[in-house]
């Protein structure tokens, strides 16, 4: 998908703004009808009907009337899709949406193909009763036929092109990859390299925690909370535009040096679910505070590293090349003799076999695990593959 930012005037911004909020009444009321069903009684309206019943609710309400039509069927019509995604089983429940939160809407058919370009940075998009709005041209405009307009909670006005990019084709040296993933080092190369993704610095940081404790003190609904909301979401919003910038440049580099790449079979979405509270045995009723702070920290660390997202755009762009290996105990099987024991691993950084000595980086060890696509399926010590002595060396990384 290739987005764009967009400046509207203030006029424009309140007319985007009002596009919005249409689209997520719409929204939120098909969701409603749809959850009150039950198993005593009838269907819900469909797509069809719903839009019938959308004219007739036009035709009533003057603020709904005022709004774009496409703008409100397409949401009756994402919902749909939605829908149809969840009882599929790809996705999860569709959920409500919120202001300020969930701001955006699509415009499909002829109406998206009117672009003009002012010149090779700038181009205008005729948005429907909202007229020429103007927006960046970081690349070439794609051939599309409906684009998504968007809002952030930095305030940021962005303009998405449904279209599917080609895939990367492979470079033909029959070279393969592994790619252990971590909340150190974002991700290990089974060639040594380390790559890290880059986040907030250290006057960054200072600066959030500084307005998370300001928002803390914030009365809700004031002008104070709402100006230290904004900049907290631009913080953030630059943390994300770096993070993403490293994960399209990272997964186009590897597609294109790599014919196999090879990672770990890991459920993301699973393994940063909040957890459970944990009883205290000692006293009844009360829960062990700790755990859930600990999982919150492991959790923040996955998502900043961009775990998921990383495997998902190198299946795009290296598509049909990318395979998944059991993760059982890669970190813990040495990449030379195969000697699998938990002594293996000194530190987090440090691997050091207990049988042959060979000592390497413990993540670039569990790459190369991965790329030879080995894992074992108990706990257990694995007799050594091969009988070697040798002197403990460290990998060198790049």
């Amino acid at each position: 998908m290739s987005r764009f930012r967009m400046y509207p005037t203030a006029a424009q911004n309140a007319a985007l703004l009002e596009h919005c909020k249409h689209a997520r009444f719409v929204w939120n009321l098909a969701l409603e009808q749809w959850s009150m069903w039950t198993r005593d009684k009838a269907s819900t309206p469909g797509y069809v009907e719903q839009c019938r019943q959308l004219t007739d609710a036009r035709a009533t309400f003057a603020w709904l009337r005022a709004g774009s039509t496409m703008v409100q069927q397409q949401a009756l019509r994402d919902l749909d899709q939605a829908i149809r995604n969840f009882y599929t089983g790809s996705h999860r429940r569709p959920t409500w949406r919120k202001t300020g939160r969930h701001e955006g809407f699509r415009v499909v058919g002829p109406q998206a193909s009117r672009i003009v370009k002012l010149n090779r940075k700038w181009a205008i998009v005729l948005v429907p009763k909202v007229g020429w709005v103007r927006f960046r041209l970081s690349r070439p405009v794609p051939e599309a036929k409906s684009y998504r307009v968007t809002k952030d909670r930095a305030g940021r006005w962005h303009l998405a092109f449904a279209v599917v990019p080609p895939p990367i084709p492979a470079p033909g040296t029959s070279e393969v990859a592994g790619l252990d993933r971590g909340v150190t080092v974002s991700a290990a190369l089974s060639t040594g390299e380390l790559l890290l993704c880059p986040g907030l610095s250290e006057r960054e940081e200072a600066r959030l925690k500084h307005l998370q404790r300001r928002l803390a003190r914030c009365h809700r609904g004031s002008s104070r909370r709402r100006r230290t909301k904004t900049a907290i979401a631009k913080l953030h919003a630059r943390a994300g535009d770096r993070r993403k910038d490293w994960v399209e440049k990272t997964s186009t580099e590897l597609a294109r040096r790599f014919d196999v790449i090879r990672i770990e079979d890991l459920r993301v979405g699973q393994m940063v679910r909040r957890p459970q509270p944990k009883p205290d045995p000692e006293r009844s009723g009360k829960y062990l505070p700790n755990r859930r702070r600990a999982k919150a920290g492991l959790n923040r660390g996955i998502l900043t590293n961009g775990w998921g997202v990383l495997i998902r755009r190198l299946e795009h762009k290296a598509l049909g090349r990318v395979e998944k290996v059991n993760p059982a105990y890669t970190s813990q099987t040495c990449s030379v003799c195969g000697h699998c024991a938990p002594e293996n691993r000194e530190s987090q950084a440090v691997f050091r076999c207990v049988a042959c000595g060979y000592r390497a980086n413990a993540d670039v060890n569990a790459a190369v695990n991965i790329a030879a696509g080995r894992a074992v399926s108990a706990r257990r010590e694995t007799p050594a593959w091969i009988s070697l002595k040798r002197e403990p060396q460290l990998a060198t990384s790049a």
